[in-house]
């Protein structure tokens, strides 16, 4: 099984930068994307085999997320059940028979760490929300969850420490994630890989240095890990600032 997850940072203007080839080009059975940034009936995306699951944003123009599976859901839910969390489409759980996918769009701390009290509570609520559906089954968790874990997961760990999306708080919860249960599929195939990175800023010609971070995840269960057969990354796919990150597991 091939998943692929991709913030789009806009999926309207990644419409018409090519989505529809890299979309086919791709091949996967599931594609999960982020920061969509759209409403109910604003694009019509045909994408023939593929079913498609929406969590959008009450905000127009911000956050959202989706689902495209070739494979038929036993369910499939928006929002983590928590009114306090659930406006602002950030997460698609889609069931199937053996696994639980969870698509997420972490909420980023931002300038000044203004939102990263509510980004700790949310991190509780979302860690025990895929802790309660381990329970049931095994769980894959993807999408952009907004931190760099560890100092080989970005290009500059020291100048950037305590900036959103690297601060000890938002590693820590990270951390605290991992230690209930789960693998980041990427780091259990490459533990001493560097210069791996899925998010670059639109400043200072980062992305032609590779000047980047590693905030786009697979994770999964504990009990999948022996499962994991490719964990990947695709810098060469442009048109958001973001690239495609993948998983190929046996289930």
């Amino acid at each position: 099984m091939k998943l692929i997850s991709w913030n789009v940072n806009g999926l309207r203007a990644v419409v018409k930068k090519g989505f529809a080839e890299i979309f086919k080009e791709l091949d996967a059975d599931v594609i999960c994307l982020q920061e969509t940034k759209l409403q109910a009936g604003q694009i019509e995306l045909p994408t023939p085999c593929y079913a498609q699951y929406w969590d959008y944003a009450e905000r127009k123009g911000y956050s959202g997320t989706a689902v495209f599976t070739r494979l038929a859901p036993v369910s499939v839910r928006q929002g983590l059940g928590i009114a306090e969390h659930d406006t602002e489409g950030r997460c698609i759980t889609v069931e199937y028979p053996a696994f639980f996918l969870v698509c997420v769009y972490t909420p980023n701390a931002q300038d000044g760490l203004r939102r990263l009290s509510y980004r700790m509570t949310w991190e509780d609520a979302f860690r025990d929300y895929v802790c309660a559906l381990d329970r049931e089954k095994p769980v894959i968790i993807c999408g952009d969850m907004n931190v760099a874990h560890e100092e080989i997961d970005l290009k500059n760990p020291k100048t950037n420490r305590g900036n959103p999306g690297f601060t000890d708080e938002e590693r820590e919860k990270f951390t605290q994630l991992l230690a209930a249960g789960f693998t980041d599929t990427f780091r259990h195939l490459y533990p001493d890989v560097t210069g791996a990175y899925s998010w670059w800023s639109y400043r200072g010609n980062a992305r032609a240095n590779n000047t980047g971070w590693r905030i786009d995840y697979f994770l999964c269960s504990n009990r999948l890990a022996g499962q994991i057969r490719s964990a990947f990354i695709r810098p060469d796919i442009f048109g958001s600032d973001h690239c495609p990150v993948g998983l190929e597991i046996a289930l």
